[in-house]
């Protein structure tokens, strides 16, 4: 009559979610992105190996929205240089690797991206302007000027 409890569910996960997004300053908003396209990742893989059609092309076409709307739209390249045109194409050819993972149901393309995010929120994760105080970042202060985070409130 209500509604399934799954809908509650995902309605409280939503909240959760937007709180969290409302709350985040805006390097973590850049986390959540990586997060958020491993996971669709991690999914696509999953739902490949089930044979569920549907769903792996839903989770592949998240993560390659997330890329390049979130993380690849995020970059500066006004500022960031030739760092932020590497980054530029490195996401483009993830984006176009998902694609080619979803076309052809091969789950060591999804490895594959799946390992070069993960490298590279690592990365970012180092140059976390929240993080202990005193201790140097391990990447270049470019990095964090070729990926600028404040550029989400302008897409």
């Amino acid at each position: 009559m209500f509604g399934t409890m799954k809908r509650g569910a995902n309605a409280y996960a939503n909240i959760g979610m937007e709180t969290g997004v409302l709350a985040a300053n805006p390097h973590k908003l850049i986390t959540m992105l990586f997060d958020g396209a491993l996971v669709a990742i991690a999914l696509g893989k999953k739902h490949m190996a089930d044979g569920d059609i549907r769903s792996k092309g839903k989770s592949i076409t998240h993560a390659i929205l997330i890329i390049d709307n979130g993380l690849r739209a995020s970059l500066n390249k006004d500022v960031g240089g030739e760092l932020a045109l590497n980054l530029d194409s490195l996401y483009e050819y993830m984006s176009r690797r998902l694609f080619q993972a979803n076309a052809t149901n091969d789950p060591a393309i999804l490895d594959e991206v799946h390992g070069l995010l993960t490298d590279i929120r690592s990365a970012w994760e180092q140059i976390n302007p929240n993080g202990t105080p005193g201790v140097a970042p391990q990447v270049p202060a470019a990095y964090e000027a070729a990926v600028s985070p404040t550029r989400l409130a302008k897409v």
